[in-house]
């Protein structure tokens, strides 16, 4: 018995350990295989049908313990397996019987034989009206009720997702789950639906597995008879008894696992979708009202007393139920009367509210990105959104043109906005916003078009430029018009990139600046030593940094810039005459980026008598010029009309002025006109020649 037990330890570790190094599959496979080529010995259909037969025990047995159908999600892929399995035993089986049924019951091997005689006591008639009975019971009762609530189940759960999407982001929104949690049951969400979804297409392969058992055992069946009597000579009846049995006994083998499986389906999908324990679910919910138990015991009674009935079945029927009825009272009296054991501290809890602490204070998103609910497929992997990839872009191509770790963009949805809309926010301030259609292409107009488009005319929200959203089927008729042809979430990504452009300087802090110096002092780390805090305070680093990155200079060549504010430091600690070093230290790479390796830069310059007003205004050491606000406004517009043609030139936008000026016009057109760069005399490289296009008077 040792030794016995010892092997099956051995042989169900070794079907365990296989599982886990994902050879169950493949051998299963290549024995299904294996089966409807080859012709198999009986010991080893003996085998497989007695493992089909365990097979389909433990998965029913699986069913009924698992607490919630998820649990059991691999149940449709079990489920086909199985019945791949169950076939491929049939036409196996098949094939032993119709080669050597005529040698004997003994032919297909012990099982068959077993449940040939046994089990239907050596009568094919009993056989035959028994295989009947199974296979209407598994047809026409379990498999086609379990297909019907999987298909209603599966549709209800696809409507009822967008509502269960709502009411997590409501949750979310109101603070009672945490966005860890809000994921977590959206994924919950989608799970359940495709399993539900899954089983739907499942429970056709059981009604199919019904239909071929009918098939193949009236083939077998008339199959057996005629290579019977035509090439072994058997009589009629004989070839008739033989064959039958056989078959008959084959057909049950497989007819007892499918409806096993039949069974375990229909349970499954009648599950409820929430946590709980089957057995103590339906003892409590069935046997909740002692009532039910006592009306039962008393009709069972009155039956029982009727002459000629079963007298003594029916009473100690009733006696039992009687006696349930009276324990269950008492048991709900019991419980009524004594307060829960918690009940005290239960009490005490309304009037104990929890101490608030600072992990009540959620920090500000460096990055955010809210969507309406119809944008959620976007950025959501599971539905195919490509956002996220986009998004994880545009950080590493702006990363690499900044010279820092732009942070990652933390994506809510807001239910306060449109189904199509969406804001960006930079440290939880509201920066940007825009409207897309997930279903459309945006077709946006470079200004070089041969024609117009139907659908909705807009503005692409990252340059301002005129656009129109069109369906799909339209792209290529827009693009041979000489449109840009993006979708929805490119939209999205773009704005996002030209927004981060624009305000990098927000997304750099002390932090950031730290990890740079950290990485810095890897290559040069007497220079850091000597930088900060020796030379400069970390706080003047970091606005040095800041307004590199707000005048659009990026701060890759860290080490540059750290050489150039530890050589001012000794003279200077104020943030903008660093700037100013640093700028023209880095010239020749801040030029680089303007007009690329064109020898020659086109520049809008001052009229000498406005240059002069404004250097004089300048002289009292006050942060900007002193003048009215009308010559301001004037200088404006007429640096916009100089940009403007510029830019229709194919041409960049440059405005030369004195060191002194810069700082201040470099303020001023920020807002004023943000496609034009001001740049200091000094910050020319001198192998560049410059061309003025035009001088601003007053």
């Amino acid at each position: 018995m040792s030794a016995v037990a010892s092997g099956s330890r051995s042989l169900t570790a070794t079907l365990i350990e296989f599982g886990r190094q994902g050879l169950a599959i493949p051998v299963l496979l290549l024995v299904m295989m294996a089966m409807l080529v080859l012709p198999l010995p009986p010991w080893l259909l003996d085998m497989l049908f007695t493992f089909n037969i365990a097979l389909s025990m433990v998965v029913i047995l699986a069913v009924v313990y698992v607490k919630r159908p998820l649990e059991f999600a691999v149940f449709p892929t079990v489920l086909l397996a199985a019945t791949l399995m169950r076939l491929g035993l049939n036409v196996a089986s098949t094939r032993v019987v119709l080669m050597d049924g005529h040698t004997g019951p003994d032919a297909a091997g012990q099982v068959i034989h077993a449940f040939g005689e046994f089990v239907i006591g050596g009568s094919f008639a009993v056989g035959v009206i028994v295989f009947v009975i199974l296979v209407i019971i598994n047809f026409m009762v379990v498999t086609k009720g379990a297909g019907r609530v999987s298909e209603v189940t599966a549709r209800f759960t696809l409507d009822a997702m967008p509502g269960k999407q709502m009411a997590i982001d409501a949750d979310l929104n109101a603070g009672i789950i945490n966005q860890a949690e809000a994921a977590a049951r959206r994924q919950e969400v989608r799970e359940e639906a495709d399993f539900y979804g899954s089983m739907d297409g499942a429970s056709k392969f059981v009604r199919g597995d019904a239909i071929a058992g009918i098939l193949i055992v009236f083939i077998n069946i008339v199959g057996g008879i005629a290579i019977g009597t035509l090439s072994h000579d058997l009589g009629f009846g004989e070839a008739g008894r033989v064959y039958t049995t056989l078959t008959i006994g084959d057909g049950l083998v497989a007819q007892i696992p499918a409806l096993l499986l039949s069974v375990a389906t229909a349970v499954l999908v009648t599950r409820m979708s929430r946590s709980q324990d089957m057995g103590e679910t339906v003892v409590n919910q069935m046997l909740a009202q002692p009532k039910a138990l006592a009306v039962t015991g008393g009709l069972l009674g009155v039956i029982g007393l009727i002459p000629g009935m079963p007298n003594l079945a029916f009473l100690t029927m009733a006696a039992v139920c009687g006696a349930g009825a009276w324990w269950m009272a008492k048991r709900a009296e019991a419980a009524a009367g004594a307060p829960p054991p918690d009940a005290a501290a239960d009490a005490q809890l309304p009037s104990e509210s929890k101490e608030l602490s600072w992990d009540d204070v959620e920090a500000v998103d460096p990055i955010g990105l809210e969507v309406g609910y119809r944008l959620i497929p976007l950025v959501d992997k599971a539905q195919g959104g490509e956002l996220m990839g986009r998004i994880k872009g545009v950080r590493k191509k702006l990363s690499e043109e900044l010279g820092f770790l732009v942070p990652a963009v933390h994506i809510r949805d807001n239910l306060d906005l449109g189904p199509g809309s969406y804001r960006l926010t930079l440290q939880g301030v509201p920066v940007g916003e825009g409207e897309v259609f997930p279903d459309r292409d945006l077709a946006i107009n470079p200004g070089t078009v041969s024609g117009r488009l139907q659908g909705t005319p807009t503005k692409d929200p990252a340059f301002g430029l005129d656009a129109v959203w069109i369906d799909r089927s339209l792209r290529e008729e827009a693009q041979t018009l000489g449109y840009t042809v993006v979708d929805a979430g490119t939209v999205i990504a773009t704005h996002m990139s030209q927004l981060l452009q624009q305000q990098a300087h927000e997304l750099l802090g002390h932090e950031e600046v730290q990890q740079l110096l950290t990485r810095l002092q890897k290559v040069a780390p007497k220079l850091v030593e000597e930088l900060v805090p020796k030379a400069l305070p970390m706080s003047v680093l970091v606005k040095v940094l800041q307004t590199l990155l707000m005048e659009r200079v990026p701060i890759r060549n860290l080490r540059q810039i750290a050489e150039v504010l530890a050589e001012n430091a000794p003279r200077t600690t104020e943030p903008q005459q660093l700037v100013a070093a640093v700028r023209v230290a880095l010239g020749r790479s801040i030029v680089q980026n303007i007009m690329g390796l064109r020898p020659e830069l086109p520049v809008i310059t001052l009229d000498p008598q406005l240059e002069q007003v404004l250097g004089d205004s300048m002289l009292g050491g006050a942060d900007g010029p002193g003048f009215e606000p009308g010559l301001a406004d004037r200088m404006c517009q007429a640096l916009a009309d100089s940009a403007r043609r510029q830019e229709m030139m194919g041409e960049p936008a440059v405005l030369l002025v004195t060191p002194r000026l810069r700082p201040w016009l470099a303020r001023l057109m920020r807002h004023a006109v943000p496609s034009l760069t001001v740049l200091a005399y000094n910050e020319v490289p001198e192998n560049r020649r410059i061309r003025v296009v035009a001088a601003v008077g007053r």
